[in-house]
């Protein structure tokens, strides 16, 4: 019997009989292990675990906790969905079903509407196909073989329109059979459906045919599905905990921000929001002023021709809004990079006057479609705490070395951890590949020389550039991109950028595009979902809340109140004549971190109660040490008080 050799991830090899499948392969280390496992990784290639092994190959397993795992986990499950709606409602037909972050979806074509009823009897009959151990089985045909089958032997429109648009130069294409439903799918896919316990249908709602308003609306129903009932309680116990700390919800409640029909995707910022908003602006430039930057602020309304060379007109014009002014095009600006060139080149520079920091809070609009807006995360118009830094190429990698120990002093005030991405090269790049090169080479010098642990996104970087994009995890655990560096080799050379070195000749400056929040609307979205509302103290809108008892507090308490105000202490004052059971329940409910509750004894003895929210009570002390006390908390600017 002809023998293989197959690598392992530890560098160990095995010898194994030609055509042993990726399961039994597993085996050969344990029952226990292959038994966890759910897809393989053949010389760098997706598989089923039934797949056989012809030739000498390096082998990888991953179980549910993996990224790729959880992707085959929820692909079979979305399968498992579809078949359990065709056994119910005969004669659908399915657009596309694939994994999503979290969960799957598939989007059905039926005359039944789904309500929540349905999504329970397709739910129950998802957990009957699970226990049928259905062997999910792969099989490759010829293109028109395939179109011809789901013509004829299982009649479907939308897989027939994927295969006639599929390139011409996938001539054979593959579907999985699970029991008796068969779908066009390129998987890989679980051993069994029987490795599919816990499963939770979520939701149903509309979807035109690929996202074209033209076609037809499709019914998309969402689910998730777990190896076991305790992950799947944990994630709903943590999608209700997501609900909860909605920051359109909170907006709305804090007074933070509001949204408007007669501007779709831009935020109204209300008084509340809008001191958030200033905290945050006022601790921005604090930094960029201690690490070197300075402040500049540039037009929103830009010609066309600016944009010409800058190539947004050739590789962003979808996302611009363009203008007509007196014949002549002009757009808002998308970005800022092109404006602070035009800065950089409006006078002869040295290497003397290198590095160049210009540091701008600009408001930038994007043409986003209406469907993919949603609150803070994804809007038209924001405001970028935006820099670009000019140097030479000998300074960029102590420049980038300032950038991330900026942004790590930034994130430290949120208690934020950064992990660290580097995005290569996309397909559509622009400028020569020897630069480009280049411009990699220097991001992983400045990576390595931090030593800093990253992961590289392949051909994820900006169309001028390679870059950094820094993550962070909120309290519900999920990642969410903020800052990021390009380093560009491209617009330089685009606008003739020069400066003139120590030898009299003139050479190229490198530019260095950053941000630390991003976006300040996304950033405060996430600042809200993250602390749930309650605010650190130093971004807190209100800081106290000054409450009175009787009517018999009230000029005291609006003496401890002036003297709070004085102290640039934000603060309210509630004198009504209410309960004061009733005003610290609506102090709590608006999430101000410190109610003083004032009677006659505090009166008298010319004195505070101090209640702490969500802690309550902490004790009777003077005003002074009070204040005193807050001042400090606020300029270590802590995210705990």
């Amino acid at each position: 019997m002809d023998k293989i050799k197959i690598t392992f991830p530890d560098g160990s090899i095995g010898e194994f009989p030609k055509g042993i499948t990726c399961y039994d392969v597993a085996k050969s280390i344990s029952n226990n292990f292959a038994d966890k496992m759910l897809v393989a990784e053949l010389d760098g290639v997706y598989v089923d675990l039934s797949t056989k092994i012809e030739k000498d190959a390096k082998i990888v397993f991953y179980d549910f906790n993996s990224d790729i795992g959880k992707e085959t986990y929820w692909h079979t499950s979305s399968h498992v969905m579809a078949q359990a709606i065709e056994e119910l409602y005969p004669g659908v037909k399915f657009g596309v079903g694939p994994a999503i972050e979290n969960g799957f979806y598939y989007d059905v074509d039926s005359d039944v509407k789904f309500t929540k009823d349905d999504l329970i009897k397709i739910e129950e009959r998802m957990y009957e196909i699970a226990k049928r151990d259905l062997k999910p089985i792969r099989e490759e045909m010829p293109r028109e073989k395939a179109i011809e089958y789901f013509k004829t032997v299982r009649p479907d429109p939308y897989k027939v329109e994927i295969l006639e648009t599929i390139a011409n130069n996938e001539d054979t294409v593959s579907v999985y059979h699970q029991g008796n439903f068969t779908d066009l799918c390129r998987g890989p896919h679980l051993p069994s459906t029987s490795k599919i316990k816990a499963i939770k249908l979520l939701t149903v709602s509309g979807s035109y045919w690929r996202g074209d308003e033209k076609n037809k609306m499709l019914q998309r129903i969402y689910g998730i599905t777990f190896p076991t009932k305790k992950e799947l309680d944990k994630y709903l116990n943590d999608l209700e905990e997501a609900k909860r700390r909605d920051h359109r919800k909170l907006g709305k409640e804090l007074d933070l921000f509001m949204f408007h029909e007669v501007s779709p995707g831009a935020p109204f910022w209300l008084p509340n929001g809008m001191i958030i908003h200033r905290e945050l602006e006022k601790f921005s430039r604090q930094l960029h002023d201690k690490y070197g930057y300075q402040e500049v602020s540039t037009p929103i309304l830009v010609r066309e021709s600016l944009f010409n060379t800058s190539g947004h007109t050739t590789h962003y014009i979808d996302n611009m809004f363009k203008v007509t002014s007196e014949s002549e095009n002009v757009y808002i600006k998308p970005m800022n990079c092109p404006e602070a060139i035009i800065i950089y080149s409006s006078k002869l520079r040295s290497y003397k006057d290198l590095p160049i920091r210009l540091y701008e809070l600009g408001i930038n609009h994007r043409n986003e479609i209406s469907g993919a807006l949603g609150g803070m995360f994804r809007v038209r118009q924001f405001t970028m705490d935006d820099a670009h830094i000019f140097c030479t190429n000998e300074q960029i990698q102590q420049e980038i070395t300032n950038v991330l120990k900026l942004m790590v002093e930034t994130y430290s005030a949120f208690g934020f951890t950064p992990n660290y991405y580097f995005s290569t090269r996309p397909d559509e790049a622009m400028g020569d590949i020897e630069i480009w090169n280049q411009a990699e080479t220097a991001l992983r010098n400045a990576l390595e020389a931090n030593n800093l642990t990253y992961t590289v996104n392949e051909k994820d970087g900006a169309f001028y550039g390679p870059k950094i994009d820094i993550h962070i995890k909120d309290a519900l655990n999920r990642t969410w991109q903020l800052a990021t560096i390009q380093l560009d080799f491209q617009l330089p050379e685009r606008f003739d950028l020069t400066y003139e070195s120590s030898d009299g000749k003139k050479y190229r400056p490198v530019m260095i595009h950053r941000a630390i929040y991003g976006s300040f609307e996304r950033f405060i979205g996430i600042l809200t979902e993250h602390y749930a509302g309650n605010f650190p103290l130093w971004l807190a809108p209100v800081q106290v809340a000054v409450l009175t008892i009787t009517d018999n507090q009230v000029k005291y308490a609006e003496l401890v109140y002036q003297e709070l105000i004085s102290n640039e202490i934000r603060s309210i004052i509630d004198i009504r004549n209410e309960k004061i059971g009733y005003k610290i329940r609506e102090a709590e409910n608006k999430k101000i971190p410190f109610m003083l509750i004032l009677g006659d004894k505090e009166m008298n003895n010319n004195k505070i109660s101090v209640r702490q929210h969500t802690k309550g009570d902490t004790g009777e002390m003077e005003l002074k040490e009070f204040i005193r006390n807050l001042k400090l908390l606020i300029s270590k600017k802590s995210f705990n008080y």
